[in-house]
């Protein structure tokens, strides 16, 4: 997600992989523990990188696309600024985080997690979330939470809606703006931190943007080299995660270890319309929202392009599967102050984040 009234000016970054030390002359410190992790490790339950119960194994699927080009439809209208959509299947609803203007001497932006019930029902869900990018935790209990307002990740409860801390910090330094998260089915935690709602708070990590994972209730360093890091998804099989450099205008995808570790980097796709929010249906596609065309574009596991789907003008910025059978793609779009949320039905089942 990008909010493109108040992006900060890009800063160089320095080079580092999974096992780096922080910033520029400073010392290493011993890994961090999460504090109040609140995201458990679960058996696998299904395909590692797919959310438990989803996708099962074995199953063939057809293209995922009616059509090479299509068009969603427009649900509701006239919101601020909405983004993560996540299908909550046990009660049948969609939440999403709805973020409006930054304000205070900060220039924070306030966010609140709002709730969709099909056919046509909105409400609040969580009044002053603080919250952008949404997943679920493997055992669809708790919301997973990137929240700028605490520049951390947070996990709110569904049965009442209580907070708590996933990843804090990294070594003692504030993140810039958490921003999306994936979850693997036995609780490893991904995403990413570029600075679009870090607002006027000090820069704490010497100019960088990245990728963090959380595993074992400690915060490591995926990637630091990219330029505004924004979407980020896993894979069915749960070997590669994908991540779009918004500033880069690609896509990466990193090899992913049994124990959740990241391996090599490579270009997944060289991306037009500079890649926000993103999904994966059961048979590997990936759906990748693109905050300046207003398309979703869609790709093969092998990075070959599908189709596109359309879901109004600019500004579209995130997707998610729904509806009871998951074959329901819902759309986060639109300028600010008029994002409204789409739907259009697919082919293939696929993730609720």
């Amino acid at each position: 997600m990008t909010w493109r009234p108040t992006i900060a000016a890009l800063t160089g970054l320095c080079l580092a992989l999974t096992t780096a030390p922080g910033p520029a002359g400073a010392a290493p410190p011993a890994p961090r523990r999460a504090a109040h992790v609140n995201v458990h490790t679960y058996p696998l339950a299904g395909p590692p990188g797919a959310p438990p119960g989803v996708c099962p194994g074995g199953t063939g699927y057809g293209p995922p696309l009616p059509a090479g080009s299509v068009f969603a439809t427009k649900i509701q209208g006239g919101f601020s600024f909405l983004e993560g959509p996540v299908w909550i299947a046990e009660g049948g609803y969609l939440l999403m985080s709805d973020m409006a203007a930054g304000t205070g001497p900060y220039n924070v932006q306030p966010s609140t997690i709002r709730r969709f019930t099909p056919p046509s029902t909105f409400d609040t869900f969580i009044a002053d979330s603080g919250s952008n990018g949404l997943a679920l935790s493997p055992d669809a209990q708790q919301i997973i939470a990137a929240t700028h307002d605490q520049r951390n990740v947070s996990a709110y409860r569904l049965s009442d809606r209580t907070r708590s801390t996933v990843a804090a910090d990294y070594q003692g330094r504030a993140f810039n703006s958490p921003n999306d998260v994936t979850v693997r089915s036995d609780g490893v935690v991904y995403f990413t931190d570029p600075n679009f709602q870090r607002g006027n708070r000090p820069d704490q990590m010497s100019g960088r943007t990245s990728v963090f994972r959380v595993s074992g209730g400690q915060v490591s360093l995926v990637d630091d080299r990219l330029r505004q890091p924004n979407g980020i998804a896993l894979s069915p099989d749960g070997g590669t995660l994908y991540v779009g450099a918004y500033s880069e205008n690609k896509i990466y995808k990193y090899v992913v270890q049994p124990d959740g570790s990241t391996g090599a980097r490579s270009v997944f796709v060289n991306y037009l319309g500079g890649p926000d929010g993103v999904t994966v249906d059961c048979a590997g596609n990936v759906y990748w929202a693109s905050g300046s065309d207003g398309l979703i574009h869609v790709y093969s596991p092998s990075g070959a392009q599908l189709g596109t789907i359309r879901s109004g003008g600019a500004g579209t910025t995130n997707v998610a599967f729904g509806g009871p059978d998951r074959q329901t793609l819902y759309i986060t779009s639109g300028r600010t102050n008029d994002s409204g949320l789409y739907s259009i039905r697919l082919n293939v089942p696929g993730y609720p984040y």
